[in-house]
């Protein structure tokens, strides 16, 4: 089914609003208009979907809704609702509940509630998007919050390095003002929480300094040091009222310095102070705080707002989902309730690049999450169960990092404290049990140091048997970006392993990982740029992987990463997960579709382990494909239009000599370009033309002052492109680069009198079944899948994308119908001839007729590969890796009886 659009959603809302009554089909007339199945609202409909708790007043969709009619307060009913049990088994994106007057709605994800009466439910249809999978652009609705703490701690910390010139420049001043951040973090966030009693950090900063802020160092000092003092009676009389936290975060020493200040700085510190900082987000006020102290980092504030939702794409199938069927299939048992109790409080969760601990923070909450759903529902079954209520189980010593940057490993630990801190308060509210965080028993397991040089297994043992799960989002840097520091790296992980150098960094914890994992129960789950499983990077990383009996468990293909820097904030990534090979399924997440997969490939498709190279020559029955002419000319060899023009105003004769010339940037783009293309024929002739002449003996002159000798042999022909691939014939012109944004790569057919440059790839003797094939969707897919990128642009490659494409026998019935197809295209291409192909294959651009004379080509390139028709381009590489293990298993079969007849002649 296609998915829906904006407009069209509204209209299929619109006429639930202004009803003259409500009763329970609104909410499946509400799911109906978002593009839900029919066949899947009947069966909710009639409770056999999922079972409600209540049929006749609640409907529950697992991942979907969780509906209650009610009698009172929508409002306070939903508060009491959102954390419950029920909710939490359910994995719930959308907890709504009406007294169908008013109706309030909550976005489990996001964080986001809205209320309304319910006749005007078409003016808030947005809210409830996501059910027609299209994602708000902000997911934490409080994180504005942290963007104004971190913009005003961020003057403070600029005010600070003024009035203290030279004292924090080297690596331990700056190490200094990094634990000093940290601190004034905590003492910020426990006075808004109930650690410290209201405003008493600011409070006292306020009334017990100088204005000029001439004292406030030594206040700051002293009270560090009392909160690092157990016994009151051991603290200055005014500062006994702040509580013990502990030696971990206050430790005065000799090489931590607290800032002296100005009273700029101190007004600063109370301004921040002044801020609410009861709901910040450990998600993601990590990263914020990070940028604040970062060189170059301070424009990335305000980036940070889908955190949650793509860290969750990561630890929900790696292990989430699972803990939560479990609880769903425990309900009415307190032996396995108590059972899986047990499990979450024994999982250890490991990043080994923690950055300031996201990644830990999300896990943490959740697994909190599902230990209170775990004692409400034992606190249904039998009151006995009050005994567990102490505490929680869930131990932040459980949960381990290793992170190169110093203040990081700092915010993370913090992160963590904070996140707990919250998650008691959430415990106090549901058992009127109160957890005080301090004194901080936990210390944290964040280690500073070079993850790929350090044993993980000293940083989180691995005895086998423990499940653990590493997650995180590791450096990405590029083969040719990396520093000499970083390639000394791959040394360290390999070992005596060979590698290539071609490899990405990120490979690197792929495979310590993998070595980590193997044997055991450990699972890990990254996210990465897609460039992983793409192109050649499959083949240089994944056999290494693979060959430790290691299986990719799920995968999520290619999103929008909304979570980085701003100058990051378009990467395109995957999430792979990893496990030791082990029955069970394995599941492919593509959009909002999990896909059922027997076995995950390298390229994060359903298929056989295989690995697609470089190839010299097609696979299929379909011409050679080669880069176009280079000219090696220094510009003597290639005109503008103006130099055209203006040659053939004073030699008319001229045009004889030129053909148009083609790169992709041309191609694409619509500008013109013109070649000399002299040959034994016309060369004389043509050196008649002084401007001619005068051109070709500047080519002679370049190629004479190369270094390279095969450069200065062409010197003798200066009147020829230094490589000649030309054909006098009809052309396929393919761009080795085009934007990942296109839905097909804009592909050209040529005529015979144009010569295609080396900044493309060309197919002579082409005929126009194959350029119908060359733009197919089948064709697109393969190309994501095998050709890799450059930066973030689809990179092709003849020996990698093309020679490999398995095409089946065509017929010539077959390539009649499409050269009818192509032609369709290509009719349309000229009708739209006031465009260039850069706008006509714009997906925001594309016109309509141009779309549907590419689906006729998708629709028949389809048929000849399959039967039935293809819902996803997964399912396309399916077909398309089974074909080419086909192919290359029979031309392995034939390559020995070719040997041997030619032995035998």
């Amino acid at each position: 089914m296609a998915r829906l659009n904006l407009k069209a959603i509204e209209e299929r809302v619109a006429p639930l609003a202004g009803r003259e009554g409500y009763e329970r089909d609104f909410i499946f007339d509400l799911l109906l208009a978002y593009g839900k199945p029919q066949g899947n609202v009947t069966r909710l409909r009639n409770g056999s979907l999922n079972v409600a708790i209540d049929p006749v007043t609640e409907v529950a969709q697992k991942n979907v809704v969780y509906f209650k009619e009610t009698t009172s307060d929508p409002l306070e009913v939903i508060e009491d609702l959102k954390s419950t049990p029920a909710v939490v088994r359910f994995s719930t994106r959308f907890v709504i509940v009406t007294d169908y007057t008013e109706l309030v709605a909550h976005d489990i994800k996001t964080n986001e509630t809205i209320g309304f009466p319910i006749r005007e439910i078409d003016q808030h249809f947005t809210f409830f998007l996501p059910w027609a999978g299209m994602e708000k652009a902000q997911y934490v609705a409080e994180s504005h919050a942290d963007v104004k703490a971190a913009e005003r701690m961020g003057k403070l910390f600029d005010e600070l390095l003024h009035a203290n010139p030279g004292i924090f420049d080297d690596a331990q001043g700056r190490h200094s003002l990094n634990i000093f951040f940290t601190r004034l973090l905590f003492c910020f966030f426990a006075e808004d929480t109930g650690i410290f009693e209201d405003n008493q950090f600011t409070n006292a900063v306020g009334s017990q300094t100088q204005s000029d802020g001439s004292d406030l160092a030594e206040f700051l000092t002293d009270l560090f040091k009392a909160l690092d003092t157990a016994d009151p009676a051991d603290k200055p009389t005014h500062l006994a009222g702040f509580p013990y936290v502990n030696g971990r975060l206050f430790t005065v020493t000799d090489e931590q310095v607290v800032p002296r200040f100005t009273k700029q700085a101190r007004e600063e510190l109370i301004a921040s102070g002044k801020l609410i900082w009861r709901d910040i987000n450990p998600d993601i006020f990590g990263s914020m705080f990070q940028a604040i102290v970062t060189p170059g980092k301070r424009s990335d504030l305000g980036q940070h707002y889908t955190s949650v939702p793509n860290i969750l794409k990561t630890i929900e199938p790696l292990f989430l989902d699972d803990l939560k069927a479990e609880l769903n299939e425990a309900q009415d048992s307190e032996r396995r309730l108590i059972r899986l109790l047990d499990r979450i409080a024994a999982i250890k969760v490991f990043d080994p690049a923690c950055g300031s601990g996201n990644f830990l923070v999300i896990a943490y909450k959740e697994l909190r999450k599902l230990e209170h759903a775990i004692l409400e529902r034992l606190a249904e079954l039998s009151p006995s169960h009050q005994m567990l209520w102490a505490d929680s189980r869930i131990n932040i010593e459980n949960f381990y990092g290793i992170e190169i940057d110093d203040f990081a490993v700092e915010v993370a630990i913090l992160s963590l404290w904070i996140a707990k801190h919250q998650m008691n308060r959430e415990f106090r509210e549901k058992f009127r049990v109160e957890i005080p965080l301090i004194p901080l028993k936990e210390t944290g397991q964040i280690k500073a140091g070079n993850a790929t040089r350090m044993d993980w297994n000293a940083v989180c043992p691995n005895d086998g048997d423990a499940e653990i799960y590493l997650i995180g989002n590791p450096p990405y840097v590029g083969a040719k970006v990396q520093t000499k520091e970083q390639k000394t790296d791959f040394g360290h992980v390999f070992e005596r392993r060979p590698y290539s150098k071609n490899l990405d960094y990120i490979a690197l914890w792929f495979v310590k990982g993998a070595d980590y994992i193997e044997g055991s129960r450990a699972e890990l789950a990254f996210v990465t740029t897609n460039s992983v499983a793409q192109g050649e990077h499959v083949a240089l990383m994944f056999p290494t992987i693979f060959a430790k009996g290691i299986e990719i468990g799920f995968a999520y293909t290619s999103f929008r990463w909304e979570n980085n820097a701003k100058r990051n904030a378009g990467v395109t990534v995957v999430v792979v997960g990893l496990r030791v090979i082990r029955p069970g399924e394995k599941f492919i997440y593509t959009g909002d579709l999990q896909i059922r997969a027997h076995n995950i490939n390298g390229y994060l498709t359903d298929g056989d382990n295989v690995f697609i190279t470089k190839r010299t020559k097609p696979l299929s029955a379909i011409p050679e494909m080669s880069f176009g002419s280079m000219p090696n000319d220094n510009g003597g060899l290639v005109l503008s239009d103006s130099e055209r023009e203006q040659l053939i105003s004073s030699h008319p004769e001229a045009t004889r000599y030129m053909k148009r010339f083609l790169g992709a940037s041309e191609f694409i783009s619509g500008a013109e370009r013109f070649a000399l293309w002299l040959d034994a024929g016309n060369v004389t002739a043509a050196l008649n033309v002084p401007e001619i002449a005068r051109r070709v003996e500047c080519v002679r002159t370049h190629r004479l002052a190369s270094k390279r000798e095969s450069t200065k042999k062409l010197a003798s022909v200066a009147h020829r492109f230094g490589e000649v691939r030309y054909k006098p014939t009809d052309s396929i012109i393919v761009p080795s680069v085009s934007s990942e944004r296109r839905d097909y790569i804009p592909i050209g057919y040529l005529g015979p009198d144009t010569v295609i440059s080396n900044a493309a790839f060309a197919i002579y003797d082409a005929e126009p079944w194959l350029f119908a094939l060359l733009t197919s969707r089948m064709h697109m897919a393969w190309t994501r899948a095998v050709g890799g990128q450059l930066e973030t642009r689809l990179r092709y490659s003849n020996t990698i994308v093309y020679n490999n494409f398995p095409v089946p026998p065509l017929s010539e019935a077959t390539k009649e119908k499409l050269t009818v197809a192509a032609l369709r295209v290509l009719d349309v291409r000229e009708y739209h001839c006031e465009q260039t192909l850069a706008e006509l294959y714009d997906p925001d651009k594309m016109p309509q007729d141009l779309r549907d004379a590419h689906a006729e080509i998708d629709a028949l390139v389809d048929s000849i590969y399959s039967k039935k028709p293809y819902e996803t381009d997964e399912q396309r590489l399916s077909d398309l890796f089974a074909l080419y293990e086909r192919m290359t298993a029979e031309e392995a079969a034939k390559a020995p009886a070719k040997k041997t007849r030619r032995t035998a002649k």
